[in-house]
């Protein structure tokens, strides 16, 4: 009589009776075969080989630029035409931050610059929220109308609307000052506000009704439900809103340069100008201008401390952000 193995032609799982009785006579098969496959086929050697190749190369990727600027930015003149020196320079030159830090007026445009980008982020953050909520959970007159017209909005590209805008804010008195910015984000409007909204919306989505119902039977109206219950919960998607919001506002150069004008500047725009500006505050005779040129390190320097207010933030708010990801289906850019 045939086995049922042979009876039904099927390979028999490692850790069944079957496959103890076939690999009986050779345990160290057995063995060899757990360790690279596995019990599952996803816990092996392979498996966990191929997984950690794909994250060293995607993670060396994103990890590459941000390395190379940092060896570069303490590099000497000395390091930096010497073809030996590679990636640890023979000596930290801190001198590079400190006059790039100068050429930035660093405190100054910092704050002006987490003005340009923190406030709106704010705002955006709760007025999204509340009508990403509306879609999720209010059925009105409309809303398929009003969700298309919302749809459309993000699909116009932001170039086509922004000497209307210009003109508008121009009229109202709000240019020069980051009202532009300001005041859209309170209404759910701004940059990307119509991506916020869908986060929020989906978010809002697998929050259970039955809990809202049970709110409801203790008395609690929308507004109280709304802001007691549903925002403490949704502390994930309100970081992924504020950190895209955030970063999008702090690298906006096109439209920061056309509404604040002159009168004020954030790190993106200094750093546009960072050639020019070095150049007037330390270059004087035509040797100095010509060492100027060429020094990559305190560009490099200034381009680090550009970025590392965001380094930090990501760093700090990494935990809500995978969380919030993971439970939108919203990927970062």
């Amino acid at each position: 009589m045939k086995s049922i193995a042979e009876h039904e032609k099927i390979t028999p799982p490692a850790g069944s009776v079957l496959a103890k009785g076939m690999y009986g006579k050779n345990p160290l098969l057995l063995r060899a075969r757990r360790l690279l496959l596995g019990k599952q086929g996803n816990d092996g050697l392979i498996f966990k080989f191929f997984t950690y190749y794909l994250l060293i190369c995607i993670g060396f990727v994103y990890l590459y630029p941000i390395l190379f600027i940092l060896s570069q930015s303490f590099k000497s003149m000395d390091d930096l035409l010497d073809p030996t020196v590679m990636w640890i320079p023979r000596e930290f030159n801190l001198e590079n931050y400190i006059q790039a830090w100068q050429v930035l007026d660093f405190p100054k445009t910092l704050s002006t610059t987490l003005m340009n980008a923190a406030l709106p982020a704010v705002a955006q953050t709760i007025s999204c929220a509340l009508v990403g909520y509306g879609f999720a959970k209010f059925s009105f007159p409309g809303k398929p109308i009003f969700f298309v017209l919302m749809i459309i909005t993000f699909i116009i590209p932001a170039q086509v609307v922004m000497i209307p805008l210009y003109l508008l804010f121009e009229n109202y008195g709000m240019t020069g000052s980051s009202l532009p910015f300001i005041l859209p984000a309170i209404f759910a409007m701004g940059i990307k506000s119509t991506l916020f909204i869908l986060i929020y919306t989906q978010f809002f989505k697998s929050i259970p009704v039955a809990l809202e119902e049970a709110a409801q039977i203790d008395g609690a109206g929308r507004i109280s439900i709304f802001f007691r219950i549903v925002l403490p919960i949704s502390v994930p998607a309100m970081m992924v809103v504020f950190l895209f919001s955030f970063v999008w506002h702090w690298n906006e150069t096109y439209m920061a340069s056309l509404y604040l004008g002159d009168a004020m500047s954030t790190l993106p725009l200094k750093l546009q100008e960072f050639n020019d500006a070095f150049k007037n505050m330390f270059g004087g005779s035509q040797a100095a201008s010509a060492k100027t040129d060429i020094n990559e390190s305190i560009k490099l320097a200034g381009t680090m401390l550009v970025i590392f207010p965001l380094l930090v933030l990501y760093f700090v708010a990494q935990r809500w952000f995978v969380e919030a990801t993971d439970k939108t289906g919203i990927s970062g850019e």
